[in-house]
């Protein structure tokens, strides 16, 4: 849960305002985590069947070519996605930590730096499953917590900035709009656990006595409960310290003190490090199924080594070409995690279940559909007229 748009929390709070920003927190927090039990609830949902994958249960709920058709593309979607802003999110705390512990040596291009973090990919990308990373991922979850709780303590330490402005950020009419639309993309982005809550529950031994939605349930609630203790301080200290002026990526704007500010942003990078491959790694799954079932390539290790390196050049370069994080951040959180997060699952749930009409689930699910979809099309459309401002004044592969 706890990911590099934590990172992201207190920018949209520039275009927010404290009230709109932290009711819009709040009540993503409630509506996500109302979907994920719905998840958990339908895991097991017939007898003596279990839905491992999130396809699966599409499958079943909403048909069997449709569900596989809809959610595919949309989970891919997810995973690439994640992997081309953690490119970016790597290369550019590689920067700062650079900067920040040598201040006086000579000055790297971005573009570098999103290159040589890419670099490590190529050799971790040989790694044959998610097991193999496992070592690697845990390092990852420990860095995210660790990071964000820097950045918010870091935020306290450093006070409010002298003239800081609480005020809207206003440029253009129809700029303070989109603007105000990307913020609410990046919000979607930050709770994007539904992805994979299946198959971790699937981990899970499961009777009839003792069903596995109890434990999941129990260990979701303590996972939510930490990924509030991370979002909310971030988001409210980072803009009650720099106002109008904090960046899209809130380590980015802290600079004192400098050993602190190093430290988180190694953790970052140690945590997109981990956290690329685990997104990667259905990705790499999948590239290689089509290859050699569809286009007959014998398996092995030269296919593993081509197409895995293909991939992650694709993503280096697309996150060198557009290494907008709050953009891409809002984009990717309204056209793929809001479908995902916020209203799939009560679709679904609906079907199944069946709630009587205006009781309180049907009440609910209505208005986590109907949020969820305002919320994935406006956001969708206003990080994506952001990113196209945004690269008018880029000087791009610089």
């Amino acid at each position: 849960m706890v990911g590099a748009g934590v990172l992201g929390l207190p920018h949209t709070m520039v275009y927010l305002g404290w009230g709109p920003g932290i009711v819009l927190l709040v009540l993503s927090w409630m509506i996500t985590l109302y979907t994920l039990w719905q998840m958990i609830d339908l895991h097991e949902t017939v007898p003596g069947k279990r839905f491992d994958r999130y396809h699966e249960l599409a499958q079943y709920t909403l048909g069997e070519k449709r569900g596989l058709w809809i959610l595919v593309p949309l989970n891919l979607t997810v995973e690439v996605s994640v992997d081309i802003i953690y490119m970016v999110t790597g290369g550019k705390s590689l920067k700062k930590f650079h900067e920040t512990v040598c201040s006086n040596c000579g000055k790297l291009r971005q573009s570098y730096w999103i290159v040589i973090f890419g670099s490590v990919h190529f050799f971790l990308a040989q790694l044959p499953n998610l097991t193999s990373v496992a070592g690697i991922s845990l390092a990852a979850a420990i860095m995210s917590i660790s990071y964000s709780t820097i950045a918010w303590a870091a935020c306290l330490y450093h006070g409010q900035q002298e003239d800081v402005s609480y005020d809207y950020l206003h440029i253009t009419p129809a700029n303070t709009v989109f603007r105000v639309l990307n913020a609410c993309g990046v919000i979607a982005f930050a709770y994007s656990g539904h992805n994979v809550v299946l198959e971790i529950q699937a981990t899970i031994p499961s009777s009839p006595e003792k069903p596995s939605k109890v434990p999941m349930w129990r260990g979701s609630v303590v996972a939510y409960f930490i990924t509030a203790l991370c979002y909310f301080p971030v988001a409210i200290a980072g803009y009650w310290s720099f106002g109008q002026a904090v960046e899209d990526n809130v380590l980015l704007t802290l600079k004192k003190p400098d050993w602190l500010i190093a430290a988180a942003n190694m953790m970052v990078v140690i945590h997109v490090i981990g956290s690329y491959q685990v997104f990667a790694m259905p990705v790499y799954d999948t590239l290689e199924n089509v290859l050699v079932n569809n286009f007959r390539l014998p398996p092995g290790f030269w296919l593993r080594l081509i197409a895995r390196s293909i991939y992650v050049a694709l993503t280096c370069f697309i996150g060198i070409t557009f290494p907008f994080f709050g953009d891409l951040l809002g984009f990717f959180g309204g056209l793929a995690y809001a479908p995902t997060t916020y209203f799939l699952p009560c679709i679904m749930w609906h079907i199944v279940r069946k709630p009587k009409r205006f009781s309180l689930h049907w009440l609910v699910n209505g208005f986590c559909i109907i949020f969820g979809v305002v919320l994935s099309v406006t956001a969708t459309v206003g990080s994506f007229r952001s990113i196209i401002i945004d690269a008018y004044t880029y000087d791009f592969y610089q």
